[in-house]
């Protein structure tokens, strides 16, 4: 079950718990919705765009991974763009919803790691990520991974009430 969605007024102790707060509750959202639909479904596509509600999920795990790690700290990830393949969004073959879900997931955690030891006015390293533009603050990275995840909640939204006939909150 997603974590309680932040109302304005709920006290956090900082920035960097409310942006944290919004991430873990996008982040498990989009994994109960996956979950919701049948196994079949979470890996078939009903939309003519052609993606996956798992091949979204991975998507959002790398997603956390480029901005943070790759762009953020300036740490060599291997292929920062590994859950792509011909342009498109993809799950290797023999990688479960189960497995994408604990990636996610265990991405969330890192995800919590980088931001608890870093202020969100510090900007990131220099590196690919940044095109050669002045890398952006842990904030600017942090809103722009909201905005990713709530873009993507609203595509799953879509994708379940295709699939199930209803969406959940």
């Amino acid at each position: 079950m997603p974590a309680a969605f932040l109302e304005p007024t709920d006290p956090r102790s900082s920035r960097a718990e409310v942006f944290l707060g919004y991430l873990d509750h996008f982040r498990e959202a989009a994994v109960e919705k996956v979950g919701s639909l049948p196994p079949g479904d979470a890996v078939r596509s009903v939309l003519p765009s052609g993606w996956t509600p798992v091949e979204l999920l991975l998507h959002l795990r790398h997603v956390e991974r480029r901005w943070l790690e790759w762009g953020f700290l300036g740490l060599d990830v291997g292929d920062p763009w590994a859950d792509e393949r011909d342009g498109r969004w993809h799950v290797p073959d023999g990688v479960s919803r189960s497995e994408v879900i604990d990636q996610l997931r265990q991405q969330g955690l890192r995800t919590r790691e980088i931001v608890e030891s870093h202020s969100p006015d510090e900007r990131g390293l220099p590196g690919p990520r940044w095109d050669g533009a002045e890398p952006a603050t842990l904030e600017r990275v942090l809103f722009h991974l909201l905005q990713e995840y709530a873009r993507h909640l609203g595509q799953l939204d879509v994708v379940v009430e295709l699939v199930a006939g209803a969406t959940s909150d």
